[in-house]
């Protein structure tokens, strides 16, 4: 009899859009504190 191996690729399957989710959170969370600290840099860029 074969043992039952635990299955990695459906863990990563599950785990994959958790990270995504996350890294957009923490991206999002990096921009808009940039935006407030440096505002209106697209429309005034720096001499």
């Amino acid at each position: 009899m074969a043992e039952k191996q635990p299955n990695y690729f459906v863990q990563y399957l599950s785990l994959a859009p958790v990270l995504l989710f996350v890294n957009l959170i923490v991206t999002a969370v990096i921009l808009i504190l940039f935006n407030n600290w440096f505002p209106d840099l697209l429309f005034h860029p720096l001499p």
